[in-house]
């Protein structure tokens, strides 16, 4: 006998009865993490992320978990669908509030629900699925939504009838090279000269590339590193950031081994900085700001000491954030992410299913196109 629950919060779920039905060290899907983001407010009402994680039960175990949220709007997603939420509109009807299983503001894609030892997956999707249908009709939603799982769960759940949608992102895969400068040699003549003049660039610059660990920033590293942050995200977006500095201080002090930041700094102080998260197999590529326009500086954080530091660690994969053809030219490949979605009117499930299918084929096109513009060598 299955029972779903529904909690407004992870704080009601046990860390280790969480974490154990994902048994992975991805840092997103980690009971710290996102206790971090409820315990400092960066999700929660006044963001319009409403935790409303759900939890499956057999015999009174638990068996099957995934991170949702009640949204009322569709910032912070990154698997865009404004164009649905106008549609509604224009048809009278309301797509807010809707159900989201997602991690708050990370496009980046692993897993999604965590499963029991020994559970069979089929049955436990099948129930996730009645569960989310029940809740999105006591909530009125629109519908349901899971973004940015591993292949394998959206398939699964494809073959459960959610329909599938697909985006690209570009992502550095390890050939086996000793260093940078191997790694190189891949590229063609041309490709390979632009990257060192970039990288030269900011060498000749008056400041200092450093890495810090997480666990390794102190109070004062982390306020500079937010004052860049900050700086970014108001000269692109008009707002501070969807993140606080008293979370950065919380991941740092609670799973800092697993982050890593790649800063320049001039006379100690840090005047530009990339944030990553890495486990056993990946970087993540997470947050950029600076306080100086240099040319090539966002490259060198955001990218080539990203590179630099999966070749020394042996990560097999960097995931460098969301959108940016301009990864191609520097050894990024174009890779398919997947999202899942239900809308509970049957007229907007059918036309919106149409939209998924042109949206397949225009990410196969696009992909195929973007390959054959990849800097390496040929032969």
């Amino acid at each position: 006998m299955y029972t779903a629950r529904f909690e407004n919060g992870i704080d009601a779920i046990p860390p280790d009865h969480w974490n154990g039905l994902f048994n992975t060290d991805y840092p997103f899907i980690q009971h710290r993490f996102l206790q971090a983001l409820e315990t400092h407010q960066c999700v929660g009402k006044e963001s319009g992320w409403l935790p409303q994680h759900l939890i499956i039960e057999q015999d009174g175990s638990l068996v099957a978990a995934l991170p949702c949220y009640v949204k009322l709007h569709s910032y912070g997603e990154y698997l865009f669908d404004w164009s649905w939420a106008d549609a509604y509109h224009r048809h009278g009807l309301a797509y807010y509030p809707k159900l989201v299983s997602a991690i708050p503001f990370t496009p980046s894609y692993g897993p999604r629900i965590g499963l029991a030892t020994n559970s069979d997956p089929t049955t436990l999707y099948a129930v996730i699925g009645e569960a989310l249908s029940r809740r999105a009709e006591q909530l009125d939603a629109s519908g349901y939504q899971l973004l940015f799982a591993d292949e394998h769960t959206s398939q699964a759940l494809t073959e459960q009838g959610w329909l599938q949608r697909q985006d690209l992102q570009y992502h550095w895969l390890n050939p086996g090279d000793q260093d940078f400068e191997q790694y190189l040699t891949r590229f063609t003549a041309r490709k390979r000269k632009n990257i060192r003049k970039e990288r030269q660039g900011v060498a000749a610059s008056a400041l200092a590339l450093n890495q810090h660990y997480g666990h390794e920033m102190s109070e004062t590293q982390w306020q500079q590193f937010y004052r860049c942050y900050q700086a970014t995200y108001l000269k692109r977006s008009g707002h501070g950031g969807y993140l606080s500095l008293a979370l950065f201080q919380a991941l740092g002090r609670e799973m800092g081994e697993q982050m890593v930041l790649f800063t320049a700094e001039q006379q100690g102080q840090i005047q530009a900085a990339a944030l990553c998260f890495f486990d056993s197999g990946c970087l993540y590529g997470r947050y950029w700001g600076s306080l100086i326009d240099l040319p090539g500086l966002h490259f060198e954080l955001c990218y080539y000491q990203g590179i630099e530091f999966c070749l020394r660690q042996g990560l097999q994969r960097f995931d460098p954030g969301a959108q940016g053809q301009h990864k191609i030219s520097r050894g990024f490949e174009p890779v398919t992410v997947w999202g899942n979605c239900v809308l509970m009117q049957p007229a907007f499930q059918q036309a919106i299913e149409a939209f998924c299918q042109e949206e397949e084929e225009a990410v196969r096109e696009l992909r195929q196109a973007l390959r054959e513009q990849l800097p390496f060598r040929q032969g």
